[in-house]
């Protein structure tokens, strides 16, 4: 399993947000090639980068930081926040990214989804974002009517690489992880998942590993990704990777 370190863009700096609201964020970097820097020398094998003010702007907003981030390191990264044409997915490959993360356009537009895992296979990640269960989109600010668990059968034998499920209630609370509904979603899909939002301590790391799966189906949680606890000094990095292995 994999621990991911989070690097959150907002105008060109690394913050962390407080339940996605973009008023109750702290900055933790000027410099977010530095901070991929650091994360790759103390291990780290991937990197997930969101471009939050292109999740509301629908577009990417960061590029900049994106493409130093890419320049300055050697760690594959996956990219999310305002990517919802095929463009803009071939524009962020092209620049180095590894990994695209399909959020808003995933629930308005499945079959942008299933055209880009067939034009760019391997690379399509779905990013699933819950309050209560309930899909939220345009950077958390509206919330759907559909359950997470049903956006994420759509895309079962689409191609998607991995979903990246969040619990938005929990992320950067430092409340623990919605463990039990992330299982759910793994429990429900072949797809790997990964479980984002809320990882506080290295107890909640272990808490994961006690029951990854694979589950009855296949699915299994691959991976978890963590910000706030990590750049607060709660969370240990080489002690969660340790815990993984």
């Amino acid at each position: 399993m994999l621990i991911i370190p989070a690097i959150d863009l907002k105008e060109g700096q690394c913050v962390r947000l407080f339940q996605g609201d973009m008023a109750q964020h702290t900055v933790y970097s000027d410099d977010p090639a530095a901070m991929a820097l650091h994360w790759q020398s103390l291990g780290a094998e991937r990197l997930h980068v969101v471009d939050l003010n292109g999740a509301f702007a629908g577009q990417p907003v960061n590029a900049a930081a994106i493409a130093a981030i890419v320049a300055a390191c050697r760690l594959p990264v996956q990219l999310g926040g305002g990517i919802r044409t095929l463009a803009t997915i071939e524009a962020c490959l092209q620049m180095g990214i590894q990994r695209v993360i399909l959020g808003t356009v995933a629930c308005r537009d499945p079959q942008l989804v299933r055209e880009a895992c067939r034009q760019f296979p391997g690379q399509i990640l779905v990013g699933i974002d819950a309050r209560d269960g309930w899909v939220a989109v345009q950077g958390w600010a509206e919330v759907t009517d559909i359950r997470a668990i049903e956006l994420a059968q759509r895309f079962e034998e689409v191609g998607v690489t991995e979903i990246i499920f969040t619990d938005i209630a929990r992320d950067g609370a430092m409340v623990g992880p919605n463990l039990e509904a992330t299982q759910a979603l793994a429990a429900a899909v072949t797809i790997p998942v990964i479980l984002s939002g809320g990882i506080s301590s290295l107890e909640d790391v272990q808490r994961v590993m006690q029951n990854p799966g694979p589950y009855p189906n296949g699915g299994y949680i691959a991976g978890i990704i963590t910000g706030k606890a990590l750049y607060d000094g709660r969370l240990d990095f080489k002690a969660a990777v340790a815990a993984t292995k």
